[in-house]
């Protein structure tokens, strides 16, 4: 069991909607009181009409590290396979000293994960590959990451926290280990509990305290834009979960769910 707070996220798809929509529904995600807001990183709809609106993620954080002043931002999460790694951590750096806005401290977080929808890599020119390569090769990313913040001018303005998305026990879950501030999957009660013990031991193979590691996962949406029942993520908490995150589409930008969810989390923290 861990002390940490409560948190809550919304994935803000950025498909089917104007960026006059997206940029109001940000606003609206802060006003909430929702810790952070997360977009997603690639080029085409991941459901609905697969050609419709969509934009890029890490323009989409910049202009979002301007636009909010409270609220954690990120990418859930960046695809390593689509940017040089020491060219992401500059992007990064630079993201999160917007976010700053003059102060001492910046509000982003590194999500990142090793690829995975095809579509992306065949018509932006990318070479897909493998799970196991991609997952080499994030693996490989992460401590040019780290090293290229030590080098830059100026430094970030904190250490920034590095969320890893994936739930694949033989490397992902290593990966996490070595690297995660946060670990994030969408697994139902069952698996989690199943991937914490995976996790576990890789914590104790690298020689990493768990602890050391926020559990995040995803919360499903309800067709009425209601939590409904809270007991999976009741259970998920009782887990160790503390990150809960909800996503929302450009098709479907009802913020009752949220509103819920940050009241519960208001309620846990209280308690």
């Amino acid at each position: 069991m861990t002390d940490r707070p409560v948190r809550i996220g919304v994935q803000l798809a950025p498909q089917h909607a104007t960026y006059a929509q997206l940029r109001d529904t940000v606003a609206a995600i802060e006003d909430l009181g929702v810790d952070i807001a997360f977009n997603w990183d690639h080029f085409y709809p991941l459901s609905g009409d697969s050609e419709g609106l969509h934009f890029e993620c890490w323009t989409m954080l910049a202009a979002w590290a301007e636009q909010t002043s409270r609220i954690q931002i990120g990418a859930l999460v960046t695809c390593n396979s689509y940017r040089n790694p020491d060219l992401l951590a500059d992007m990064a750096r630079t993201v999160d000293h917007i976010s700053a806005h003059g102060g001492d401290t910046g509000r982003l977080i590194l999500g990142i994960g090793s690829g995975w929808f095809e579509r992306d890599y065949d018509a932006y020119g990318y070479t897909f590959g493998t799970p196991g390569l991609r997952l080499d090769a994030l693996s490989e990313a992460l401590p040019r990451i780290k090293s290229r913040w030590d080098r830059l001018n100026p430094a970030p303005t904190r250490s920034i926290p590095v969320l890893i998305g994936g739930g694949g026990e033989k490397k992902t879950l290593r990966i996490v280990a070595q690297y995660a501030d946060t670990w994030h999957s969408f697994s139902d009660v069952e698996t989690l509990e199943r991937k914490l013990g995976v996790l576990q031991e890789w914590c104790d193979r690298v020689g990493r305290d768990m602890s050391e590691i926020e559990i995040s996962t995803g919360v499903k949406r309800t067709h009425d834009g209601t939590i409904g029942s809270l007991e999976p993520v009741e259970a998920q908490y009782e887990l160790g979960a503390r990150l809960f995150t909800l996503g929302i589409s450009g098709l479907d930008l009802d913020l009752r769910q949220a509103r819920e969810l940050v009241a519960w989390r208001d309620r846990m923290n209280a308690a």
